[in-house]
Order: structure tokens, then sequence, then C-alpha cells
């Protein structure tokens, strides 16, 4: 489709003769996404119409309560200091931003009192800011008025380097100011075509600047209410064990009418995600569990019983093994893994390549995951228009073991490789469920065929993604020479996403290992372009620089792609609860009811 006919739709839809819905469906036929094509609608001045919400109670409890499974029980409450997504959702309890991304990828307002647009005069056509207009009448739990003086304190809490936030990317180069006591308005340094990430979805959570305006920068981690939050959303908080569970109980003060619907809610963390997904789809146990990372075969087992039944939600996000840059085994400056290293063995690009051929995709697919794993040999696989067509995977054990013996890494008398003293030994760690050991024993028996000595760690989900500083097994750290886990895209936009390789977001002891970028591979070009990216208002474009970026990534093959995961949870059988793939699970947890 050529620009002209573009047009042509979109003065369709101006004057009526065309449904937003028709168009957004055209435009997703072409290969863009929906959230594109609403974007689109937005610049030409056609206001964001808001989806109509499926609750139906018509009283505000009632429901008694809500019992929710996470087989990673959240370590803290503060949405700023969230490590993965279990931190995440326990904060979404409680706390909520000014808007949150619906399953189609649409803005829905929760605190903010409209989506901003050109027709409101939310949005500026130059791109350099964006103005909020902010709910009036609400309270935060302990009485206290919502106001614009807390979005802006959020803004200067985040973006503190003294606070060592995980959000600090989405705050740091904006400015927030007030205009009124409910209306603020965020400026960028430069034309932002994706301004809907500060303040919105898991990034956007808010945090009262009454109780925490005395915990700013290097303080910040003393705060109370870093374990008992104080938000404004439909449940108020009563106890939390960090890593077992978090209650809350039905917020009376809630500013919407008829929610919640349950009078208490219950966050259950531990186990395992096996045991999780029976709980809810076999003995009905539990309500609802998250992240249902469980052999397909054993779901579709569980489900015939007929108590529940596994939500496959579309999504981004991508079970992937990062290679070790650095060097996890040497100190310098009393710091591991430090950026001031090369790791030994993987500054090789042939043992790199090797590894990646060892990499059995297919099989991890097809014997594992099934319905909930698709192979892949991008990072960045959704939306479709962001999806590089470059990238492809190969499995096999051969050609590896022709790339180890050209690059001189010979094998000795025990079988393994080794080149100038240095033996092919590899410590491969992840998180303990059954399909990770499992992906970890498929590749670990490839390697072995190329005289690679693998070694399989795996550390309890609850300790591998604790947010504890002091603990030195957590992903975060990457103490060993590879591992594998899961990120997550809860935007409909990769800009936030991708930031987890920019030089800047390298996880450090100086931040307290809080950088996005986890696996510390760093790119001059990279850089350059995730910049261009930032400031690029074409869309078409912006999509060709991300591709870059993913290609940029793979083809150094620090970065090790397996299965796109679209998420899967287990839900009860009269439970409504409405999910998306681009925001938290519990990003409308206000709207979740059960059936008569």
């Amino acid at each position: 489709m050529d620009e002209r006919q573009l047009r042509d739709l979109i003065a369709q839809v101006k004057a009526g003769r065309m449904s937003r819905r028709g168009f957004i469906h055209t435009m997703v036929g072409l290969g863009l996404t929906a959230p594109l094509a609403t974007q689109m609608l937005a610049y030409s001045g056609i206001a964001h119409a808001q989806p109509a919400s499926a609750y139906k109670p018509t009283k505000r409890g009632g429901g008694g309560a809500l019992k929710l499974l996470w087989w990673q029980g959240a370590t803290l409450l503060n949405p700023h200091f969230a490590v993965g997504t279990k931190d995440q959702e326990g904060s979404r309890v409680f706390y909520e931003p000014l808007a949150a991304w619906d399953a189609d990828g649409n803005l829905v307002p929760i605190l903010a009192a409209e989506i901003p647009s050109f027709d409101n005069g939310g949005l500026a056509r130059d791109g350099l800011s964006v103005t909020w207009k902010l709910k009036k009448g609400v309270q935060w739990h302990d009485g206290a008025p919502f106001t614009a003086d807390d979005v802006v304190f959020n803004w200067e809490f985040a973006a503190d380097p003294a606070t060592a936030a995980t959000t600090s990317g989405s705050y740091k180069e904006i400015k927030a100011e007030k205009l009124d006591s409910h209306t603020v308005r965020v400026r960028f340094s430069k034309p932002t075509p994706y301004w809907a990430d500060p303040f919105v979805g898991t990034v956007g959570m808010l945090i009262p600047k009454h109780l925490f305006d005395g915990y700013r920068g290097a303080k910040s981690r003393e705060a109370p209410t870093n374990l008992k939050p104080v938000g404004t959303g439909p449940y108020r908080f009563t106890d939390f064990k960090p890593g077992d569970m978090v209650r809350g109980t039905l917020n009376p003060n809630y500013h919407l009418p008829n929610r919640p619907h349950f009078d208490s809610i219950e966050m259950k963390g531990g186990g395992d995600a096996v045991s999780a997904a029976r709980a809810v789809i076999q003995t009905g146990e539990f309500d609802y569990a998250w992240n249902m990372q469980v052999e397909d075969e054993i779901l579709k087992r569980l489900e015939a019983g007929g108590k529940g039944r596994a939500v496959i939600t579309q999504g981004a996000n991508i079970e992937h093994i990062p290679v070790n840059v650095t060097d996890p085994w040497t100190e310098v400056d009393g710091e591991r893994a430090s950026v001031k290293t090369k790791h030994p063995l993987f500054s090789d690009p042939a043992v790199r390549e090797a590894i990646n051929m060892l990499v059995d995709r297919g099989s991890v697919q097809e014997h594992i995951y099934g319905r909930t794993g698709v192979a892949t040999a991008n990072f960045l696989n959704n939306p479709s228009r962001f999806r590089s067509p470059n990238m492809k995977w190969e499995f096999n054990v051969d050609k590896a073991n022709q790339l180890l013996e050209a690059a001189g890494w010979k094998r000795g008398a025990d079988g393994i490789r080794a080149k100038d003293g240095k033996k092919l030994k590899i410590v491969f760690q992840t998180s303990i469920n059954a399909p990770r050991q499992k992906t970890q024993a498929i590749i670990k028996q490839a390697c072995q065929k190329a005289g690679i000595d693998m070694e399989l760690k795996s550390i309890t989900a609850s300790v591998y993604f604790s947010s504890d500083v002091a603990n030195p097994d957590t992903y975060t750290k990457f103490f060993c020479d590879m591992q594998m886990y899961t990120t997550t895209m809860p935007q409909p936009d990769p800009e936030r996403f991708m930031n987890q390789f920019c030089s800047w977001e390298a996880a450090t002891k100086e931040n307290k290992w809080q950088g996005r970028n986890i696996s510390r591979w760093r790119s001059e070009e990279y850089d350059k372009t995730y910049r261009a990216a930032e400031a690029e208002l074409d869309p078409v474009k912006r999509a060709a620089l991300f591709i870059r970026m993913n290609d940029l990534v793979i083809a150094g093959r620090h970065i090790i792609p397996v299965v796109y995961r679209p998420r899967v949870s287990a839900v009860a059988a009269k439970l409504n609860a409405p999910l998306s793939g681009w925001d938290n699970d519990l990003w409308n947890l206000r709207d979740w009811y059960k059936d008569a």
C-alpha cells in the first residue's frame, strides 16, 4: 500500500465511512500492528476510542477471596526497585500507572482522566511533549489526595542516579512539570515517537510523595513503604512475607464504582510451575497462576479435568541464553564479571558461533514447549512489524566441530577441547523448573558431542530472580559463563525492551546490578542505532532501526534466542481476568470478577 492509498483510508475514518476497527484490521492484514495502526490514527488527528469494559458486577465486594499463585514470589513491593516480573506484579496489586496497555495494544486510562491526543491538546505535533490530565478525586490508601505533585515526584525519584531505580531508563532523560494540581506535562529532549513510556504500564506505577519524599536517592532503600505499600489500587495492603505471601483487602474508596469485586486478595509465592498449574486447572485450589512454563503435554492433561484452562496471550517474551562478555571468575576492583574484563573463552567468536549451533531449538519446541514456545533466531519477535527476516537458526553438531577445530580448539585425551592451555569448560545456569532443566540437558548433550564440557547449575527461582543485592546467584549478577531466562516485553513498542543492550544500561556493582543490560554486551553502533530510533517519528524508518538492533545483537552470538514464548496463564473456569501481552498480568485487576 502506497502513501496515497494510506491517506485515503485515514480520510475515510475521519469522514466516518470506515470504522477505526476496520482500519486497524486492514493495517494488521498488511503486517502493521494494532498499536502502530492506532498511533497512525492519533498522529492524523483521530481521537483514541476507549475500549469498553466487560465488567459485570453491580456492586463493590461480595466476591470472596481472590487467590493467586505466583511460583516466583515477590521479594519487595516498590515498583521502582522491581527486579523481574514477580516484583512488578506484586507491586501492581497496590500501585497504578496513569495508563495501561490492553490486549490490542490500546492505551487505557487508569489514573489519567483521558489518553492524550492531538484533539484534546495532550500531544505536541513536534513530538517534544505530552500533557497528562489526572483523574480527580483519587485517594491514596491512607486517605491523602493523589495530585500532580505525586507524578512529578516519581520522575524525580526514578531519575536520581543515587536511587538506582530499575525504571530509571524511562525517566532520566525527560522532565516532568506540574501545570496545575491535576495536570502534568512531560517534556522530551528530542522528538519522541514513543511518548507513552514514562508513567505508563509496568514502569509507570506511581508511589506517594508524602511517604517517600524523605527517602530520596541513597536513602531510598530504607523506606518502610518499600515493604508496606500505600497505593491507589483496588486493594489495600494488609500483609507481606517476602518470597511467600502478599495480602490485601478491598479498597472501599476505590476511584471506580462497583470495584473491586473481591473482598480480599492473596498472592502466594513459591513452588514450581507444574504444581501451580495443577492447583488452578486440576484441583481448583487457586483462581489464577502466572507464567505456566510447563510442558504443553502436561497442560493438556490437566485441562481435561474441567476446573480451569490454560490461557495463551500473544506478546513478545523471549527465552534466551546470554553468553557472558565479561570474566565471571576474575575479580577487578572488588567486582566479578566486571565490564573491564573479557571472557577467557567467549572472546573467541568461533566458540560463540559453535554454541549457537549446538542449541537445538527445534527439539526444545517439539518436545517441551509445544504451543507455548516457538523456536526463533530473533530476540525481538513481536509485534510482527519489528521482526527481522534476516536471522536464521541452525542446529548442526558437525559444523560446530569443524568451527572449533579450525579455530585451534583441539580435543585432549579426555575428549575436551583446549587452546593455549584453556579448556572449553562452561558453567551454564538457570532457574529450577522442568522445561529449563530439560532444555539445559538437550544443550549439554550436543556440547559433549562437540568437545565442550558443560556444568549445569540450577538455582531456586526465588533466589535466581531475587532483588537482594548481596545474593551472588541472581541472574543480574551473571557470575557464570552462560545463563538462561525469559525477558518480558510489557509494552507494544520495543524501545524499552531493546534498551537492555545499551552500554549505559550495563548491570554493575556501582548501580547495584540494577542496570537492564545484564549480558553487558556493548556496541557503539548499537548505541547509535538506538538513539536514532528514540527520535525517529516515521514508523517505517523506526521499525527498520529496531530490526537493525536485533540483527546486531544476534550476529555477535552473545545473545542466543531459544523460543519466543506467548504468555501462558492458568485460569479457573469461572474467573474473568482480562489479560494483555503488552502489560503486567494484573494490569486490569480492578475488572477481575467471577461468574456466579
